[in-house]
């Protein structure tokens, strides 16, 4: 596609976007002077308020309480200086790069801005430009209660100003910026909205670099640091300049993941908990950590994909020894801990076969479900039933007991009480054996939730990471016993009379 049909393109775009915020607007019921001046009142108090008046085409969902509160902080600090890590979906764009700015306008005694949108690229910081721009040249209750917002000059350009006095001004990443003013004012209100991007992230030195840009070339447009320096993004890498800049002291940084610390979501009046737990399961939890709970996780840190290896299982009489290892979480909500269960077993040449994997945030009846579900498959086979031991075994050994009673069969676990190592490094331990190919995952479970589970966490698995490893932690189980049996086994202690030892003399 050419230069010039791409241009008309956005062209068209824009102008049939002005032409819908016109007939949106234009019939919101306007009302007689005293209800203008009470709503002009309220708006310029509650910014809640302000968004659901003015902006119903965007604001489809209410406020929630972390975009009111960043628009307040705004407003209260003339000399603002924030980070803004919000999930995707959060409408960052919206509230940090077009309402609040519109907000700041309204208010009394307000000065003319001067505001540069910095994003990513030139284009993308236009686009940004261009939905500004849109809202102040149609939004007709908004120039009702306010005044004419006529705008001169195009966001195509890079740049506008309005009949008020103000002025707003697209960059790239990286663009001068020096020497921007308007009648004087020099930039007041600085937002940099999506900078990061994957590849500028792998190289450490291009994000230095970039983060020098932000906190010199750019920041240096405000007269001695007079105005709003706002960034808004998420973190898409531990390298990134969102990270980097974080790290700073003085700047006032909120992180709003989807999920709150309790599992919920922390956009309750837009999600439900349903549609993001299905979103995380359709994307995978190393892409829904990193889009949406800005936790980026590298895959393949410790355990790599190519080392993990599925294959056919032996009949179960053939294994030297089978072990299900259970490591149990008490609560099902999403913030908790996964419950997990692996049913493995070691061959008579030393290799592992994971047979059945069972990982979820789920209920202890559901778990305890996974035992009978698995003490039928393996039948007279003998096999080994272990929990790791904490402080909720005996909580749980009471619901095993109690479904032992209901069904007439009792699961014969036991706890594993040995004295732990720290958790990162008997995980880690596993590496090696992956790496040999001695760890074998069951070619026919291959789609099973709980190996699919188990896989993941494995890739996701490295120090300092908030992802989930339960599942990791419960096959380390597994085959610590299995080793420890094997070792058992391989034991045979010497029986006879012992030697009298000879004389010196």
């Amino acid at each position: 596609m050419t230069e010039n049909k791409k241009a008309k393109q956005a062209m068209e775009r824009y102008l049939q976007h002005l032409q819908e915020i016109k007939s949106i607007t234009s019939v919101i019921p306007k009302g007689n002077e005293a209800e203008k001046q009470k709503r002009i009142a309220r708006a310029r108090e509650s910014y809640a308020y302000f968004v659901e008046t003015y902006f119903p085409h965007l604001a489809s969902s209410k406020c929630g309480k972390f975009q009111i509160e960043a628009a307040e902080y705004i407003k209260e600090n003339s000399r603002a200086r924030c980070i803004f890590e919000w999930a995707r979906g959060h409408a960052k764009s919206s509230h940090i790069s077009l309402m609040i700015p519109m907000w700041l306008k309204i208010q009394r005694e307000a000065t003319p801005m001067v505001m540069v949108l910095v994003s990513k690229s030139g284009d993308a910081a236009k686009r940004l430009l261009s939905d500004l721009q849109a809202e102040l040249a149609g939004n007709e209750l908004y120039i009702n209660d306010f005044g004419a917002q006529k705008t001169d000059g195009l966001w195509t350009d890079g740049e506008f100003v309005t009949s008020a006095g103000d002025m707003f001004i697209a960059l790239g990443r990286g663009q001068s910026p020096r020497g921007i003013k308007k009648r004087g004012i020099r930039v007041n209100y600085i937002s940099i909205d999506d900078i990061d991007d994957d590849e500028m992230c792998r190289n450490p030195r291009r994000v230095s670099e970039a983060v020098d840009w932000c906190l010199t070339a750019l920041l240096g447009t405000m007269a001695m640091g007079r105005g709003r320096f706002v960034l808004v993004g998420n973190r898409i890498s531990q390298t990134s300049i969102l990270a980097e800049i974080a790290e700073r002291p003085h700047f006032f940084h909120t992180r709003v993941n989807a999920l709150n610390a309790k599992g919920n979501p922390t956009w309750k009046e837009n999600y439900t908990l349903e549609e993001i737990s299905s979103l995380r399961v359709e994307m995978g939890e190393r892409r829904f950590q990193k889009e949406y709970m800005n936790n980026p996780i590298m895959e393949g840190a410790i355990f790599e994909r190519k080392y993990i290896q599925y294959g056919k299982m032996l009949p179960l009489r053939e294994y030297k020894g089978i072990v299900v290892y259970t490591d149990p979480s008490f609560k099902s909500s999403t913030k908790n801990d996964f419950k997990a269960t692996m049913l493995v077993g070691i061959t008579k040449q030393g290799a592992f076969h994971v047979i059945k994997a069972y990982a979820d945030q789920t209920k202890v009846s559901d778990m305890i479900g996974w035992h009978y579900a698995i003490e039928e498959y393996v039948g007279d086979t003998p096999c080994r039933y272990y929990m790791e031991s904490n402080f909720i075994q005996d909580l749980m050994m009471d619901e095993f007991y109690k479904a032992g009673t209901e069904t007439g069969k009792q699961i014969p676990i036991t706890g594993d009480a040995r004295k732990k190592p720290e958790k990162f490094a008997r995980i880690e331990a596993l590496q090696p054996l992956f790496q040999r190919g001695e760890v074998i995952f069951n070619e026919a479970e291959r789609s099973a939730p709980g190996m699919k589970v188990l896989e993941e966490q494995l890739l996701m698995f490295q120090r300092g990471s908030k992802a989930h490893d339960d599942a990791p932690d419960a096959l380390e189980g597994a085959i610590w016993m299995l080793k420890k049996q094997e070792r058992s086994m391989a034991f045979t202690p010497r029986m006879g009379r012992r030697s009298k030892p000879k004389s010196a003399w």
